[in-house]
């Protein structure tokens, strides 16, 4: 695959990139004049690709390298996974292989990432917010993907790429999102769009730079990533949630995403809703 200036223009950040993503993409930092004709058309892994997009955003140093870690690691993981089926064993080794899937499975804590998005106006100010739970106390909610002129679908569709690359960082996990029409965008329609050559009978597929990445990216994790539909506004949590997190995005007009601290949950289920 080769760097697009559409999948350039994905993973920036107010027009800047990371540090963690210059040195995936073998640059220098900070970033030299012209830098942008060193990478367009450069062919890349999917390693490449997948860091540079997770990369993106307000990190900071000790983030960005969390974050590297944590991808290495679900490789190494992946890849001594697929090498213990694929090479010869003895019965004995496939009879403890089966007892080491099964404890992980019964251990592992499968990742719950709850997406929405908001717009005020279509098209209009947008934005997208997050509810992940992964076991603790409460969960961790998240803002962001602001854009000055967005639509409903772009907001939503903005939302679920996000929750797909967070959950991509995990062994199991599982997304809800009130979006129909992103969830069947991405793991419906997409391919018979790209048997077509991502063409569709009678007109453009809108929003179709960021349904080709994300459709990439689910095919990539859906042996371990499930999404499915949540009614919005049902007094769902994690939907409530992640409503409110999507227009605090357009009040806060923040781009990248961002943790929000709070005390607790009826605090934020109080806040303007999307």
């Amino acid at each position: 695959m080769k760097m697009t200036q559409e999948l350039l223009a994905l993973g920036m950040y107010n027009n800047e990139l990371t540090k963690g993503q210059t040195d995936v993409l073998g640059l220098e930092y900070p970033l030299i004049k012209g830098w942008e004709y060193l990478i367009l058309e450069k062919e890349i892994t999917q390693r490449e690709e997948n860091l540079f997009l997770l990369l993106k955003g307000k990190l900071s140093l000790v983030g960005q390298k969390q974050i590297i870690k944590n991808y290495e690691l679900l490789s190494v993981y992946h890849k001594e996974k697929k090498e213990a089926f694929e090479n010869k064993t003895t019965p004995e080794k496939i009879k403890n292989l089966k007892k080491e899937t099964k404890e992980m499975k019964n251990y592992s804590k499968i990742v719950t990432i709850y997406c929405d998005g908001a717009c005020q106006g279509n098209p209009g100010k947008a934005g997208s917010g997050l509810a992940i739970y992964t076991g603790e106390d409460k969960p961790k909610i998240m803002y962001g993907g602001y854009e000055s002129r967005g639509t409903n679908n772009t907001a939503e569709l903005n939302a679920l790429y996000q929750a797909l690359l967070l959950a991509s960082l995990e062994k199991k996990a599982l997304i809800y999102s009130d979006s129909r029409y992103s969830i069947d965008a991405i793991t419906i329609w997409a391919y018979g769009w790209k048997k077509k050559g991502w063409k569709k009978k009678g007109g453009e597929i809108k929003n179709l730079a960021l349904i080709k990445i994300m459709h990439a990216l689910y095919e990539e994790i859906k042996h371990k990533v499930k999404i499915k539909h949540v009614k919005g506004h049902a007094g769902v949590e994690g939907n409530e949630l992640a409503d409110r997190m999507a227009f605090y995005a357009i009040v806060s007009k923040s781009e990248g995403y961002e943790v929000f601290n709070y005390s607790s949950i009826e605090k934020v289920l109080l806040m303007d809703e999307g």
